[in-house]
């Protein structure tokens, strides 16, 4: 697993990650503070903060949370979590040094990629013909129940917006009961005649994620040799998929049970009964999603398992009559994802309307 900033914990940093919003204060050559609500992503050690778009009467590098930096870069960054049930109050406060990273400069590309994948507001904004304000975390506090829920009854479409797809996890442990929770949610997804036609395993131990690591390498470098893509090339993303299943605490395999579905005597009913089936399986797999995104836990879909389903079912020893689907990787993000996939305006996706 990918090591945790030597400044925050594992719980302090999986806590800020998750939050949306956080105060920045800082305080001019006199003493004088300042505080304003930021956006902010952040990476191992560093929490990176966008001058963007928003009408200000003044350019951005005369604002004064950027005068005040220049003259002291000694700033605090708070990120809570507020809840009327008080059990679930928290905050997380950084202190470091801060400095603005101006355009050209390759962390400055980077940051505007972090920041980007994680609001996707910034999509739209040129948040990169301005400097980001990067802060080096230097020492960190913290207070609460971070591990808590961030909200009772968080709004559900902030909740699809928000959930973002994760390779990199945190050394943390991912309590048994969100993953029951994580499985409760996909139990409760719409499935044809109710049936429920998938089962689920949890993987967890580093040797069941080992062995089938292994037993599905040999199929994903067939396949992508396949492709005719060069040695060097193979060995480096069977790496990569490799890491991302050992470094995951937690795996759910997402599995097709066909012995559930209604059988037809023509084949073309048939066919569409399975079709249903694995609609309701996608269906299972983003409650699954949500539900871990809502207990401020991070995920990640992998598909590999359609492309080897006797080499999965052969290393956990599954009932042959399984076929996995796809795989989902539970855990808390080292970091913001550097990436976020934009989405096609609804003028386009939506193609009647009567």
């Amino acid at each position: 697993m990918t090591l945790a900033s030597p400044v925050l914990s594992p719980e302090q940093t999986a806590f800020l990650v998750c939050q949306r919003v956080a105060r920045l204060a800082t305080a001019d050559a006199r003493g004088r503070p300042h505080a304003v609500p930021v956006c902010f992503a952040y990476a191992p050690g560093a929490v990176y903060i966008a001058l963007d778009e928003k009408p200000k009467d003044v350019p951005p590098d005369r604002l004064k949370r950027v005068r005040n930096i220049r003259e002291n870069p000694q700033v605090t960054l708070v990120a809570d979590r507020y809840a009327e049930d008080w059990k679930l109050l928290a905050f997380v406060m950084v202190r470091g040094r801060a400095e603005l990273l101006e355009p050209g400069v390759g962390e400055h590309a980077a940051a505007v990629k972090l920041l980007r994948g994680k609001y996707h507001q910034y999509e739209t904004m040129k948040i990169e013909a301005n400097p980001i304000i990067a802060i080096r975390a230097e020492s960190a506090a913290s207070w609460g129940d971070l591990d808590g829920p961030r909200s009772a009854e968080p709004p559900v479409l902030d909740e699809i917006r928000g959930r973002r797809s994760v390779r990199r996890y945190l050394p943390k442990r991912v309590p048994d009961e969100a993953v029951e929770r994580v499985l409760e949610a996909a139990r409760w997804a719409p499935s044809p005649h109710g049936r429920q036609p998938w089962r689920f395993a949890v993987i967890s131990r580093d040797e069941t994620k080992e062995r089938l690591a292994d037993a599905m390498g040999g199929e994903w470098r067939t396949n992508l040799e396949m492709d005719g893509q060069e040695s060097g090339i193979v060995e480096k993303r069977l790496e990569g998929s490799r890491r991302r299943l050992l470094d995951a605490p937690v795996l759910i395999l997402l599995c097709l049970y066909p012995e559930d579905l209604d059988a037809y005597p023509d084949p073309g009913r048939q066919e569409n009964e399975t079709t249903m089936a694995v609609q309701s399986l996608g269906a299972a797999a983003q409650n699954a999603l949500l539900a871990a995104y809502d207990q401020g836990l991070d995920a990640g879909w992998m598909c590999a398992p359609l492309f080897c389903p006797e080499k999965v079912v052969g290393a956990l020893g599954l009932d042959p009559g399984l076929v996995p689907h796809a795989l989902l990787t539970l855990g808390y993000a080292e970091g913001d994802p550097p990436k976020r996939r934009g989405r096609r305006p609804l003028d386009e996706l939506v193609v009647y309307r009567d």
